[in-house]
């Protein structure tokens, strides 16, 4: 499978114009402050649906032919990519069925079906997500949409690392590292087509949970690592049992390292992001922001995005982290 180039991604720009947000690049003092660095917050807690899976979803999507478009999507997912499928397809008159864990939170599930798509539960620990929906692809001709590991998918998502770019260097500045949450790598290697065309010295980092850090220890090892569990966690997003086969072709020629960031680190971006910089962030979408944080990234001096990558958090959860439950 060919892999996506830089003018892929911004093919994939001009396509989702006028369709996806072109989320704000935001900065904060105290921020600022607290980590001795110019950190830009990319804010795709702001994008449709919630998170930037909208963008590789839509571009996967629009390029279909008129008999895929008639054959519907089938798509794997635990929430944020199912949203973004399932909105792509309403907009674009495509029907659509997403596998998604039994366990998965409820608010994702529901907005999932109110955007008009066909919901196929599966237990996570017991049953294959893509046997599932490789079979349904093929008794009912259903066009695959995978949820990382597609050559449109990454370009698509590569949009948010062409944003980025674009909207620092209009504030006179040039990014030094990019904080990347990693579940099956798509956003990363998006970004990373993205970016290192443009600016090769920029450094890219993973950021993933203890215990699901197969990011890291694959760049640690220079293999394909697998997670030992595949239990419910936190951060529900970012539960890929091992990094992409066609992410990680990108990727391990353009990771400067990874990290692995805790519950409780988690927890704290999460209050910090609701309570100093006014967002609701979903705890895989903090995962970033908990590695500047905690102090894991050696930031001083430097100019770091974080990239926020989604804000689907159910209210229950929510309120329970700004308690300190």
């Amino acid at each position: 499978m060919p892999l996506p180039t830089a003018a892929d991604v911004r093919a994939a720009a001009a396509r989702l114009t006028g369709w996806a947000a072109n989320t704000p690049l935001l900065r904060n003092s105290l921020l600022d402050a607290a980590t001795g660095a110019t950190v830009l917050l990319k804010t795709e807690t702001l994008q449709r649906t919630g998170s930037f899976k909208f963008r590789g979803a839509f571009n996967r999507l629009a390029q279909l032919s008129p008999h895929e478009r008639r054959a519907g999507v089938v798509a794997w997912s635990s929430g944020n990519h199912a949203q973004g499928v399932a909105a792509a397809a309403a907009l674009l008159g495509i029907a659509a069925t997403i596998v998604m864990p039994a366990d998965a939170p409820r608010l994702k599930v529901e907005r999932t079906r109110a955007l008009g798509a066909k919901v196929i539960p599966y237990d996570r620990v017991r049953e294959d997500r893509e046997q599932i929906g490789r079979t349904i692809a093929a008794e009912t001709g259903a066009v695959v949409v995978p949820p990382y590991d597609d050559p449109h998918v990454i370009a698509g998502q590569g949009t948010v690392g062409l944003e980025a770019m674009a909207q620092a260097a209009a504030m006179g500045v040039s990014i030094d590292d990019i904080l990347i949450p990693a579940s099956g790598g798509g956003l990363t290697a998006g970004i990373a087509v993205a970016v290192k065309s443009e600016r090769p010295e920029t450094r890219l980092f993973t950021v993933e949970p203890v215990g699901y850090d197969d990011h890291r220890r694959s760049w640690l090892s220079s293999a394909r690592e697998r997670n030992s569990s595949l239990a419910p966690a936190l951060c529900d997003a970012l539960l890929a049992a091992t990094p992409g086969a066609l992410t990680w072709r990108i990727n391990r020629r353009v990771l400067s390292g990874g990290y692995a960031v805790t519950d409780s680190e988690v927890r704290t971006a999460m209050a910090f992001g609701f309570e100093v910089l006014k967002l609701v962030i979903e705890p895989s979408g903090a995962a970033a922001l908990a590695a500047l944080l905690a102090g894991h990234h050696a930031a001083t001096g430097r100019v770091v995005v974080v990239v926020l990558s989604g804000g689907n958090v159910d209210g229950n959860i929510f309120a329970a982290v700004l308690n300190g439950a």
